[in-house]
């Protein structure tokens, strides 16, 4: 029986700065600055990550979903809402 198709996601880093992620051939950096959910996260939370589609990745233990071009370009996505 054929499985459901899945695109690759790696967690290939984890600092005190942030995490990196690898998806295909690009690495990207989330920097605890820019994505602080993550700060306080587990190793075992980070590195569970799914890519259910080329544009979104997800946390599951955490429940964080992300746009790969607000990593890619996260100025175009602040994190204060506006008045």
């Amino acid at each position: 029986m054929p499985g459901a198709a899945t695109l690759g996601v790696e967690v290939t880093h984890i600092s005190t700065h942030g995490l990196w992620v690898l998806l295909g051939e690009e690495e990207l950096l989330l920097p605890f600055a820019q994505f602080p959910w993550f700060r306080q996260a587990t190793i075992e939370q980070l590195t569970e990550v799914e890519r259910p589609t080329p544009d979104h990745l997800y946390w599951p233990q955490l429940d964080v979903d992300l746009s790969v071009e607000s990593i890619r370009k996260p100025e175009q996505f602040p994190l204060v809402a506006r008045v």
